[in-house]
């Protein structure tokens, strides 16, 4: 098996999940994976190299909220799209499963619970556009795409450290009132990239059995790692000014905001992703956040 990106979060745990299965692990990327044989591989350049692997799963991405016109904007499109058109010219044929994101979904339509019908347009960002298109390239290669929602686990750098750092004062502002989201353990899109190799082609949610309220998910992640802060509400309509007046700036320095209309919408819009397609396939999301949670206090 070869795991591009296995070097990052969930590309590493998806290489250590194989190994302990028992398949001859493969990491491809610009640094070695926590398993198996590494072959270097520049995603927004080459293509790689993957003979003698019999199935690909396919991490690698470039991540953030870059600035539009920047550099990293460009660097994410080499990567997320062009790299994807390069990773299936290499594939030659072999099953590849492509990790995609719940933010290629369409923002302005209710997310209340979603199928994988649900329109892929209108993206808040060069990430959901970027993984959208990549995913269009996969899906039309005949690739099983995964679609998970605010990936965290053990070895996060992204979601719940963002959350973290925006405590000031003892308090944490939220925008608008408390939602339902899904979120996705780690581990259960491991387990999910390596079910998914003898799916179909075509798209499958992946997310946790159940959605959380995100008030009680965000107070029990602050209170895990020692964090005592109060959760505050932040008008919507502010929290849109607020967030339009930082992406205006980012536009002139180039540098990623401090806030984007992303990351109001990522925690203030209901969220749920529907699961059935991936659940028929006889996958079942056996991690939640109290585990993981449980995890770090013991």
């Amino acid at each position: 098996m070869a795991v591009t990106g296995a070097s990052g979060f969930c590309g590493g745990w998806v290489a250590r999940a194989a190994a302990a299965a028992g398949a001859s692990v493969v990491c491809v990327g610009r640094r070695p994976g926590p398993v198996g044989e590494h072959r270097f591989w520049d995603a927004a350049r080459t293509e790689p190299d993957l003979a003698g692997a019999d199935v690909v799963v396919h991490c690698a991405a470039a991540v953030g909220d870059p600035a539009p016109g920047s550099r990293a904007e460009a660097v994410m499109r080499a990567v997320n799209v062009d790299g994807t058109a390069r990773l299936l010219r290499a594939a030659a044929g072999r099953p590849v499963v492509w990790v995609s994101s719940a933010s290629v979904y369409d923002p302005r339509r209710g997310r209340g619970l979603v199928a994988e019908d649900h329109p892929r347009r209108g993206q808040l960002n060069a990430y959901g556009r970027t993984k959208a298109a990549g995913e269009a390239l996969a899906l039309a290669g005949g690739a099983v795409v995964l679609r998970p929602r605010a990936v965290y686990g053990p070895g996060d750098t992204q979601l719940l450290p963002r959350l973290l750092s925006r405590v000031r004062a003892g308090t944490l502002l939220l925008p608008g009132p408390d939602v339902r989201l899904s979120l996705t353990a780690v581990e259960n899109l491991a387990d999910a990239c390596l079910a998914a190799a003898g799916w179909p082609p075509g798209a499958y949610n992946v997310a946790d059995a159940r959605p959380y309220g995100r008030d009680a998910a965000v107070g029990a992640v602050l209170r895990a790692h020692g964090v005592r802060a109060r959760i505050r509400h932040l008008p919507l309509p502010l929290a849109r000014t607020a967030a339009g007046a930082a992406e205006a700036v980012s536009r002139l320095t180039g540098s990623e905001p401090a806030l984007s209309r992303y990351a109001v919408d990522q925690l203030s819009q209901p969220v749920v992703l529907d699961l059935t397609r991936a659940l028929a396939r006889g996958w079942s999301p056996a991690r939640t956040l109290a585990d993981h949670l449980t995890a770090l206090s013991g």
